[in-house]
């Protein structure tokens, strides 16, 4: 093992968040909330939640305080597309419809990338699986509790969401998967896929509503059961948020046509690389937007792709975050919000929303982090400079009022682990 891997090992067993109060005081608080930015700041924390936030807030004596002079203090950053903790298992390409499957029965929590995400002050993930189908499986949010066991891993205030796809990978033109050749070949294939599938789900709920008005007479026989179609058929209702791979604005055009007609939304386009060419219309559709800050040309439909895609998008009204869809940039996302200042223009308040708020109502969870507001879950990422500045580094990240990463920790333990390669 690494020696980073092995400090990582003794940072495991994060001490559950105690029933009491303490409070972080002396840093420039960046709520991303309406307080804005508190110089100065306190953040009183009860238990998990936070009580308190502003400036000259009284704190009780002896309150235990995490000393921020000269720090920031920010929301955990949120990732709205990542495949942290379930890598092996992130793509079903056996069919083209695979919404019965789950990221959350199977992810690793043992994975060290949660332990180095943390180190970037991220707190919170949207663990989505693959883009193999034109319907994947559905997601997992997860907090970030390095060591801990998969369901306190799993985020239960989080409301289900799946993965859609378009272009070029649920039509597999781009790479080879072993076995005989697929339908569909092409996007018209990929929207009837989906169009299919919705008309199924219809037929299906409606054999349930009329079984239900028999009140499951004496005699009466119930629908065979398929949690493909119940879950194709929450989507309709409502129920599971839809995240939609996708790169070309046509086809972005195509899935917003195709929602309208069968009455759901589309919560958020990943990836949207086209999306300043249609951001009005996203923006009437009401989804979010999920995107990358400045990679292009990877592959055919990435090849108009701009870094001033996050700017223009939210200037039409676009809900937009910054995400990462690769475990080493994920510990940079800061950084990455601070491209959309560069590329467009984006005041250092709204390009911080990007990797904070906005992915959390992108999630479904912006009522319990995103912000550093009263009665919010206590998860906060402390920075040595502000995180925009080249030299920033996360000193302290916290989940809920525990702590989960500290610098100060993982270099004193460091000289105790043997360098790779030598000793055991």
């Amino acid at each position: 093992m690494t020696a980073v891997v092995l400090a990582a090992l003794a940072l495991a067993a994060p001490t559950a968040a105690p029933e009491k109060t303490f409070a972080i005081m002396g840093g420039t608080v960046i709520t991303v909330g309406p307080q804005g930015t508190i110089p100065n700041g306190t953040v009183l924390v009860r238990g998990k939640r936070i009580l308190a936030v502003g400036a000259g807030i009284p704190v009780p004596p002896g309150t235990p305080v995490v000393n921020a002079t000269g720090q920031y203090v920010m929301p955990g950053i949120i990732d709205a597309h990542s495949h942290t903790a379930a890598e092996q298992n992130v793509n079903e390409c056996t069919d083209v419809v695979t919404a019965e499957v789950r990221v959350a029965d199977v992810l690793d929590h043992r994975d060290v990338n949660i332990y180095r995400e943390l180190a970037g002050g991220v707190t919170l993930l949207n663990v989505l699986h693959g883009s193999c189908n034109a319907i994947g499986g559905q997601n997992a949010v997860i907090k970030l509790r390095w060591g801990r066991p998969p369901e306190e891993l799993l985020y239960q205030e989080a409301p289900r969401g799946i993965k859609f796809a378009l272009g070029e990978n649920p039509k597999r033109s781009n790479f080879t998967v072993p076995g005989p050749r697929r339908y569909p070949v092409t996007r018209m294939g990929v929207e009837v896929v989906l169009r299919e599938a919705f008309r199924e789900a219809r037929a299906y709920k409606r054999e349930w509503e009329d079984y239900e008005k028999t009140g499951r007479a004496p005699g009466a026989v119930a629908p065979r059961r398929n949690l493909r179609l119940e879950t194709v058929r929450d989507i309709l209702d409502g129920k599971v948020m839809v995240h939609a791979h996708c790169y070309r604005s046509d086809e972005i055009l195509m899935l917003i046509r195709l929602a309208d007609e069968f009455g759901f939304k589309v919560r958020v386009f990943q990836h949207v690389l086209e999306g300043y060419k249609v951001a009005s219309e996203i923006a009437r559709h009401g989804a979010g937007a999920s995107t990358f800050s400045d990679w292009w040309a990877y592959k055919l439909e990435a090849w108009d792709a701009t870094p001033y895609n996050a700017a223009v998008m939210a200037a039409h009204g676009v809900n937009v975050s910054l995400n990462s869809d690769s475990d080493e940039l994920a510990r940079r996302l800061y950084w990455e919000a601070a491209k959309a200042v560069k590329y467009g223009g984006v005041s250092e308040d709204e390009a911080l929303k990007m990797i904070t708020i906005n992915p959390a109502w992108q999630i479904g969870v912006e009522k319990r982090v995103g912000s550093i507001e009263p009665g919010k879950d206590a998860d906060f990422a402390i920075f040595s400079a502000h995180p925009f500045s080249p030299d920033a580094r996360v000193e302290l990240t916290m989940v809920e009022g525990s702590v989960v990463f500290d610098r100060a920790r993982d270099l004193s333990a460091r000289p105790a682990v043997p360098a790779a390669g030598g000793a055991r």
